[in-house]
């Protein structure tokens, strides 16, 4: 049985929804005619720029297709085969990229930090990079921050800003996972480059298709010197795109008048409508602090497939019980559908 407003949009993942109507236009105006092939175009210079400008840094910027090219082709520029990638246990790196990072660097090792919410802290570092130092063991080389974190949670500026001193004093580079990025930037309110460059991040892998872009990610180095011949590494990869400007131009519409912020911003307040919607719901249980798009809740027996007959869709395989996203696109009517539906299946 299906309600009778039939569900338009999901809570599964910000990957279901669709193109946000300023990545849509500047695709649109980028299709207009001729232009040079693999970047030599306006448009990827242009959104370049703005990223520039976004991090108020000379920072190198690459366009790939998704982030699992991004997250791994960054890591492996900055490890050797014998190094290891300090990661927490939830990481999208280590959970969800089907072992990418150990194949595109060929063979380095990632190891697995404990953490509460999902994030790393300066003290598990120290431990997991003194913990052995003999020829036998993966040197590590790098830590990996996911912003948002898998479940859900943010990391303050002063947060990344002390796992980065660490780093340094271990002669780590820090690695910034950033698929919700955006959610995040929106959540605490400050400029990019507070949660970058200035905590002590080397690359972020800066996501704009959860953000409304079709695809496209892009890879950010603060340290120019790191990103030397990333472009080969993009090319074996199979991401270096012929027609760039397709990637590139999403950019340029989501950045040029703020439009990346406004969307994460409005995923993020209907995650907190949500959230306080489930609260009033008997018998769920909310498991992490909510402080971007997605809220985690225990739901009473029976209940989550209860949801999915009356066509609601959503993932329980992460965060340890249903995981509810807001995308850009998410209306207050999609939340308080999914939540009166929530109230009636979890009454029986």
């Amino acid at each position: 049985m299906t309600t009778t407003h039939g569900p338009q949009r999901h809570f599964a993942s910000d990957n279901y929804a669709g193109i946000c109507p300023e990545a849509w236009a500047a695709m649109a105006e980028a299709n207009a005619g001729h232009a040079p092939g693999y970047g030599d175009d306006r448009w990827t210079t242009a959104a370049a720029d703005l990223l520039r400008e976004t991090f108020e840094a000379d920072c190198e910027v690459f366009f790939v297709f998704n982030g699992t090219s991004a997250n791994s082709l960054a890591l492996a520029s900055l490890c050797q085969s014998y190094h290891s990638i300090l990661c927490h246990e939830a990481a999208h790196v280590e959970t969800d990229e089907c072992g990418a990072p150990e194949f595109f660097s060929n063979g380095t090792k990632v190891l697995t930090l404990p953490g509460a919410d999902g994030k790393l802290d300066p003290a598990g570092v120290d431990h997991m990079v003194e913990r052995r130092s003999d020829i036998h063991y993966p040197k590590p080389r790098v830590v990996s921050l996911t912003q948002a974190t898998e479940l859900g949670t943010v990391y303050r500026p002063e947060e990344i800003a002390a796992i980065g001193e660490r780093a340094r004093a271990h002669g780590l580079r820090v690695h910034m996972d950033g698929a919700r990025f955006a959610n995040a930037v929106a959540a605490l309110g400050v400029a990019p480059k507070e949660l970058t460059w200035r905590a002590g991040v080397d690359v972020l892998c800066f996501g704009g298709t959860k953000n409304g872009m079709a695809v496209g990610e892009a890879v950010v180095f603060f340290d120019r010197a790191l990103a030397a011949e990333f472009d080969y590494r993009c090319k074996q990869a199979g991401q270096l795109a012929s027609k760039m400007r397709f990637l590139a131009a999403p950019w340029v519409g989501m950045l040029r008048d703020g439009a990346w912020l406004r969307h994460a911003r409005r995923a993020n307040e209907m995650a907190a409508l949500l959230e306080a919607a489930l609260r009033a719901v008997p018998g769920v249980r909310l498991l992490h602090p909510r402080q971007a798009n997605a809220v985690f809740a225990a739901l009473p027996e029976g209940a989550g497939e209860a949801l999915r007959a009356r066509g609601w869709r959503f993932y329980d395989f992460i965060g340890g019980g249903s995981r509810f996203m807001c995308a850009w696109d998410v209306t207050e009517a999609d939340v308080r559908a999914l939540a009166a539906d929530l109230a009636q299946v979890a009454s029986r």
